[in-house]
């Protein structure tokens, strides 16, 4: 081990980005059953693949006397690794600094990995949990959540954009991710809202609780804003991870091939029957979709919103491209049909 004065010195700084906002933050995120960000990363990330960048960076000016409170990284984790051999960009932020929440210099790593991303053409993977805009930084911090917006719309359609919402998330918390194309959260821990329940309570009187105001429920089957929801942490990123199988890299690319697990050319008696010859008697079209697809293929988005059309991820057998290739379903009741434009968009955007 070297003994060079400036590599000790390297070394002690990176153990002190390592630590978040310090033993007893990070314990309190623990005893809620929150992963730390670098946690999170770890278990999304194939191992040994992540590389960091910008951990030093650290809160500049003296906003109402935070300047004592400095911390390395700046609450936020950004960097690149790979998810089944595939490159992709990540930002992971860290609710023990300061709630996880954005000022001027997190959103310029935010915006920074979100650049290289574009200019390499891999996915964009945000790990949320925070607080919203710094209020401390007042406009500065506006404005950066301003420069993260502008590249939610620039980037889309060009590479995926996906949000995962792993806590409380107001403000601008919650507008960005609005703007990607698919968003996963935890199940009773994150939640999604413009203001929280206690400024609800002191403007119009009505008592509501977070997971009424924005849970993982109401934003699956009332709102229709987030596609995917999960109940722990784990299962959430493996979500996350398979669902970014069918993506492609960008929109020049074709999705990722996947070998079928049962026989592209097999012959299926059972359509022949699932679909009946009276026109004006149901039956279950995920039975029908099931059939179609791969084998283990089939992952349906927004199960609860919208129950008269399926919206799904799948393979299919023969197909000429694997993954967004004819993405969605749709299913006609009584003549109406309702599709869930923003995944159709996608899939038309990255499909050429």
């Amino acid at each position: 081990m070297s003994d060079d004065p400036r590599i000790i010195e390297l070394r002690v700084m990176r153990e002190k980005a390592r630590q978040g906002g310090g033993v007893e933050r990070v314990a309190a995120q623990h005893a809620k059953g929150k992963l730390m960000a670098r946690e999170r990363l770890d278990l999304l990330l194939d191992p040994g693949t992540f590389n960091e960048l910008e951990p030093f960076i650290t809160h500049q000016g003296d906003d109402m006397g935070i300047a004592s409170e400095s911390y390395m990284g700046e609450g936020v984790i950004t960097g690149y690794g790979q998810i089944e051999g595939r490159t992709v960009y990540v930002y992971s932020q860290d609710f023990t600094v300061f709630g996880g929440t954005l000022s001027e210099m997190q959103s310029h790593k935010i915006c920074r990995v979100m650049d290289l991303a574009l200019r390499n053409g891999a996915p964009i993977i945000g790990l949320i949990d925070s607080g919203g805009a710094r209020i401390q930084e007042g406009v500065r911090s506006l404005g950066g959540y301003a420069e993260i917006f502008r590249r939610n719309a620039q980037y889309s359609g060009v590479i995926p954009q996906i949000s995962v919402m792993l806590g409380p998330c107001a403000g601008g918390a919650a507008y960005s991710p609005a703007l990607t194309d698919l968003i996963v959260m935890v199940e009773q821990q994150a939640f999604m809202f413009l203001t929280g329940p206690d400024v609800i309570k002191a403007v119009t009187g009505e008592a509501i609780d977070s997971e009424h105001l924005g849970g993982a429920k109401v934003h699956m089957e009332v709102s229709g804003l987030s596609h995917l929801s999960a109940p722990t942490e784990n299962e959430t990123l493996d979500l996350v991870r398979r669902a970014l199988g069918y993506f492609p890299a960008n929109n020049v690319e074709n999705p990722p091939f996947k070998p079928p697990h049962d026989d592209p050319l097999r012959m299926d008696e059972a359509l022949n029957f699932i679909v009946p010859l009276d026109p004006t008697e149901p039956y279950n079209m995920h039975e029908v979709l099931q059939h179609i697809v791969d084998q283990g293929s089939f992952l349906e988005i927004q199960p609860g919103w919208a129950r008269n059309s399926i919206t799904a991820l799948d393979r299919r057998p023969g197909a000429e491209r694997h993954g967004w290739r004819g993405r969605y379903q749709r299913l006609r009741q009584n003549g109406a049909l309702c599709p869930h434009v923003r995944l159709f968009q996608f899939a038309a955007d990255h499909v050429r």
